[in-house]
């Protein structure tokens, strides 16, 4: 059987320090300290993350068909990632990204880089 294409996102996730897995009006998301970091759609072919304001700006215009913004919350960062087709290490970089942006300082540090 195929995994989804969230189950990479799922491994690389929960990989993080503090994580943990929970649903978020009907799909799965991703939480540090309580705090929702990434997201899937309900499918589990899209994420969400919280990338700096450059970055998604970078992203979205030059991968449209892979980085999306939601309307309201892009002025926050937050980005959709179509998984397939985005590379696991930039995925992978991504889901840090979005995991230090969320996560308390201190415990961000403890996050080599």
């Amino acid at each position: 059987m195929k995994s989804s294409p969230g189950a990479m996102v799922r491994r690389f996730a929960l990989s993080l320090p503090e994580t943990a897995e929970r649903d978020h009006m009907g799909a799965p998301s991703f939480r540090v300290r309580g705090k929702i970091f990434a997201q899937l759609s309900a499918d589990e072919h899209v994420a969400l993350v919280k990338l700096s304001l450059e970055e998604q700006d970078e992203l979205v215009h030059e991968h449209p068909d892979r980085f999306w913004v939601p309307d309201h919350w892009s002025k926050f960062g937050w980005t959709y990632v179509r998984i397939e087709g985005t590379a696991a290490e930039h995925l992978r970089a991504l889901l840090e990204g979005s995991w230090r942006r969320v996560a308390p300082k201190a415990l961000a540090a403890t996050l080599l880089p």
